[in-house]
């Protein structure tokens, strides 16, 4: 099985210039004569870590990562004003451009894939190959499934998604996206805490087949993740992350068919059903799908990651 790279530190970081009240951190690492790869982190608005670094040869590739607006080194930390999947598109434009990069492989999970499939529709000339995981489209269904009653999150982990309920307010119990809005905006402090803490926290309790208790909240200790993953993430999934997904799928093929593509996916994916991902790969024919059979959303898991870093060794080359 596949192991991660030994760590490494970037031979160069920096800020693009600020932008829309954003300044956007990115960093570099590897080989400087390496094929560009850019990773796009998840969330929206977790940011990156030190770990994604090493998914990637550093011998091979020139190894591009960025904190999205508003989490990670960005700041300022939480913004949501400006902050919208065009926003994120043109940030990787500028920093294409910042980087004096002509094409790059595009490689992200989860909402990153998200990312990854809206800059590849704006900007298909510049992406030399999709590699994928976690497919999600932002969709209402799928967010459905994960955050509404009856939902497939609510099925398989009942105790969990009771306590991520039964701080909404009554008025928004059929819609616990908006009532968390309200939450994160009240004026009382303990309430957006709870509410910041308790959106993460879903996620986090459902994204592997087995998370223990430490692990979970050595994750929510982190004050400052909690409160930029959970409102950016609220912000995005309010207007559905800002694309159309159907429509997505709709034109991919027409877009990104000539492009090579890797899809990959948990079968027990609760936070991106592997559904999306099948779709995806219908749409697009040529692609190569992998459904891992014993992982769930989480990259970290043994065999999700043995098989992510299966397909980064597999990146076709640019030349």
């Amino acid at each position: 099985m596949p192991a991660l790279y030994p760590e490494i530190e970037p031979y160069q970081t920096g800020y693009l210039d600020e932008a829309d009240g954003h300044t956007v951190y990115f960093e570099v690492c590897g080989n400087p004569d390496g094929e560009p790869v850019v990773y796009l982190h998840g969330g929206p608005g977790s940011g990156c870590t030190a770990a994604a670094r090493r998914i990637f040869d550093p011998a091979r590739f020139r190894i591009i990562l960025f904190d999205q607006r508003g989490c990670g080194r960005s700041t300022p930390l939480g913004r949501l004003e400006q902050n919208t999947t065009g926003h994120l598109i043109a940030d990787m434009e500028r920093l294409r451009q910042r980087l004096d990069v002509e094409r790059w492989h595009v490689f992200g999970g989860s909402w990153g894939s998200t990312l990854g499939l809206a800059y590849g529709m704006a900007h298909a000339g510049r992406v030399a190959s999709l590699t994928l995981y976690g497919i999600f489209l932002a969709r209402a269904r799928e967010l459905a499934a994960l955050y509404h009653a009856g939902g497939v999150a609510q099925q398989l982990f009942p105790e969990v998604f009771a306590e991520f309920l039964s701080v909404v307010p009554d008025a928004h119990a059929n819609d616990p996206i908006a009532g968390y809005k309200t939450m994160f905006e009240a004026s009382d402090a303990e309430t957006r805490l709870r509410a910041l803490r308790l959106w993460t926290k879903l996620e986090m309790k459902v994204s592997r087949l087995v998370v223990p208790d430490e692990d979970l909240e050595a994750d929510l200790a982190d004050a400052d993740y909690v409160l930029s993953h959970s409102l950016i993430e609220n912000h995005y999934f309010l207007k559905n992350g800002f694309i159309d997904g159907d429509q997505l799928l709709e034109d991919a093929q027409g877009v990104l068919g000539g492009v090579p593509t890797t899809i990959l996916a948990g079968r027990y994916d609760i936070v991106c059903p592997v559904v999306t991902a099948w779709q995806l790969h219908q749409a697009l024919t040529a692609s190569q799908l992998v459904i891992v059979p014993d992982a769930g959303h989480s990259w970290t898991q043994p065999t999700m990651q043995a098989a992510i870093l299966t397909a980064a060794n597999a990146v076709p080359s640019l030349h």
